[in-house]
């Protein structure tokens, strides 16, 4: 037996350990630093715990708390601290799945008694977790047979039906995040202990000790059904967030602070612009007058842009029968995310349309077609309706009806290539008059198990896609298994002004509905060739778009897009005709003006305009009326400008409002 081993570090150098070191013992060889800093390894491509064993000719790299993979490892083990303080302090609590988030982590509960918690109980839990971290309590792994995971686990159904998912085919259909990130079809089950009594089932890793935790914060409450199964029990859900230091944390919470105030939904009952009536359902937007300005506004440019771009306009209805999106394959691989079918006395099932391109493939369809006709290019803002869980509703981001900008783009196999460039070409060019500028892509790969058509197929349309976002020279970024059912998919996103990453635009390469519907056009040779079929939504939905725009903007749209550009406040009530004819002047020039009566001091109606966020106050007195001017007031600018010009500001602010 070897006394020594050897393993190769990322940078390709090698280190000799003594047989039976750890991932620890090679930070610590390393240097006094890095020891001080590593949280876990990457030991052959996989996360382990820094007391795994090396064994040689190992690739390991040690993990640091400030990496992502680090900050990941941390927020897993505070959610493992949160579990135990909370199971502490309500003995007799069931406790779920705690795994770690993008920002932070969240665990789930069911208190004894039907107990609920209450914000001041999230202090006390800080407390006791707190006092956990102090303890450094080691986390030490264990394996155990499925029988004795059951049997460790006797008092917590949660744990045990997971551990019978794992047992089970396929993991009796538990997701990830269910099962812990554990192997499904599992013969044994891993467990991580710390403190005299606390155990959880996880795959970890974790850090050494929980005195390795303490820069966190537990945020808020919330209800969240066992398996987001809304016929499950409702469990509680806690979530936190946790770093590598006291800055960062300060720094996470300073950004959350800023998302709050620019949360769309809140902005849009600030601004008056979109509400959701309980008397019509979860997740269906009504839109007021201003939310339906802005989103005419957006929509009548998209209109614009696309009949510039060679696009030609349909429109179809909102319900179909089963026939149709059985053909395409929605019935066998969407039906969970649509509405239930609607029974008529026809004796036909009809379904609310969930995707509008079977609907256009149906006007492709609708007659003999010509390769002149190539590429054709069909749009719609076409209105679309999916059963989100109610769970996942928020806002106008994740909606129940949505209207997209939808286009569907029939054309020759030797056209793709240039016609996908030309695509997203288009696309950013949209976003960005949108302001949206800092984009990366993201290439959605063959669903394993889901996916129609051949590898050849699927290898053809993603080597296509991937040419095309090489041609734009922007990061691409590879999201194994995340493309539809009939093909891959770039998805563009976009980074708002505080960094965040929105998923917008779509562009799909399909082989597969052409084939399934029989389309067919007849070639410069007059024989019958099939089409190729290119989804894209731009806007993804009207609905989330503008959910972005205000978050981005901070509800402060863009001048040309403010559902009021301008509001005229006369000084005294002696000045309002003059007033009104400064706003029809603007009105006729295109712009969109309100016009205020002098029923309040002026200060107070201008402070309430800024509130709304109105591009421009102008305020009309004495010396305007006499000289033909307005006071200005732009948002966001300075000290007001006297004495400026009607026709000059009409000038200005057609140039800025008008698209």
């Amino acid at each position: 037996m070897t006394s020594e081993v050897t393993v190769r570090l990322p940078d390709g150098s090698q280190r000799v350990l003594p047989a039976g070191a750890t991932a620890g013992d090679l930070a610590a060889a390393i240097g006094r630093r890095l020891a001080a800093d590593a949280v876990a390894a990457d030991l052959d491509g996989q996360l382990v715990d820094l007391a795994t064993v090396l064994h040689d000719g190992a690739e390991v790299a040690i993990v640091t708390a400030a990496s992502d993979a680090g900050r990941h490892v941390l927020r897993h083990s505070t959610a493992h601290v949160l579990a135990q303080a909370v199971t502490s302090l309500w003995p007799g609590a069931k406790y779920a799945i705690g795994p770690a988030i993008e920002g932070g982590f969240y665990y789930d509960f069911e208190l004894p008694g039907g107990v609920r918690f209450t914000d001041d109980d999230l202090a006390r839990i800080e407390d006791e977790m707190r006092r956990i971290i102090a303890q450094d309590q080691r986390f030490v792994r264990e394996e155990h047979s499925i029988d004795e995971g059951l049997a460790l686990f006797a008092d917590q159904p949660y744990k045990c039906e997971i551990i019978r998912g794992l047992s089970g085919p396929a993991g009796a259909g538990l997701g990830a995040e269910a099962a812990g990130d554990m192997a499904v079809g599992a013969t044994s089950v891993s467990v991580y202990r710390n403190g005299e009594q606390f155990v959880d089932l996880c795959l970890g890793p974790h850090v050494p000790a929980t005195g390795r935790l303490g820069h966190f914060a537990l945020q808020r409450v919330a209800g969240a059904y066992w398996r987001g199964d809304e016929k499950r029990p409702q469990l509680q859900r806690i979530y936190g967030t946790a770093w590598e230091s006291e800055a960062a944390l300060a720094e996470h919470l300073e950004h959350l602070e800023e998302a709050e105030k620019r949360d769309h939904r809140r902005l849009g009952a600030e601004l008056d612009l979109f509400s959701f009536p309980g008397e019509i359902g979860s997740g269906l937007a009504i839109f007021h007058p201003r939310g339906g300005t802005v989103r005419r506004v957006m929509e009548d440019y998209s209109r614009k842009r696309h009949e510039a771009g060679g696009y030609q306009f349909v429109y179809t209805p909102h319900i179909t029968k089963e026939d149709l999106l059985d053909t395409s394959g929605h019935l066998v691989t969407f039906a969970e995310g649509m509405y239930p079918p609607m029974e008529l006395d026809d004796g036909q099932r009809y379904y609310l349309k969930p995707m509008n391109c079977p609907f256009h493939i149906l006007v492709f369809r609708s007659r003999q077609r010509s390769y002149r006709e190539l590429p054709l290019r069909l749009f719609e803002l076409g209105t679309v309706y999916r059963y989100e869980k109610s769970g996942v509703v928020h806002g106008l981001s994740r909606v129940r009806g949505m209207t997209q900008d939808d286009a569907h783009i029939f054309c020759a196999g030797d056209q793709v290539a240039a016609e996908l460039s030309e695509v997203l070409g288009f696309v950013l060019d949209v976003l960005r008059d949108f302001g949206l500028d800092q984009f990366y892509l993201e290439l959605s790969t063959r669903p394993e198990g889901k996916a129609f058509g051949s590898d050849e197929e699927w290898a053809q349309a993603t080597e296509a896609l991937e040419a095309a976002a090489a041609e734009h020279h922007l990061d691409l970024v590879i999201d194994e298994g995340g493309g539809a059912f009939y093909g891959p998919k770039i998805s563009v996103q976009v980074t708002d002004a505080i960094g965040r990453h929105w998923q917008v635009s779509t562009i799909q390469l399909d082989f597969q509905l052409p084939q399934r519907f029989g389309l067919e056009y007849v070639g410069a040779d007059n024989a019958r060739h099939r089409p190729v079929m290119v989804h894209r939504a731009l806007f993804g939905s009207v609905e989330r778009f503008l959910a972005i725009l205000l978050e981005h903007y901070a509800g402060a749209l863009p001048t040309w897009l403010a559902p009021v550009q301008a509001v005229v406040l006369p000084v005294r009530d002696d000045h309002g005709t003059y007033a009104a004819g400064v706003a029809d002047r603007l009105r006729r020039a295109g712009l969109r003006v309100e016009l205020e009566v002098a029923d309040e001091p002026l200060g107070a109606r201008i402070r309430k305009r800024k509130l709304e966020k109105v591009p421009y106050v102008l305020v009309v007195g004495d010396d305007d009326v006499a000289a033909g001017t307005v006071g200005v007031n732009r948002r966001g600018g300075g000290d007001p400008e006297r004495g400026v010009l009607l026709e000059e500001l009409v000038a200005s602010m057609s140039a800025e409002g008008i698209r």
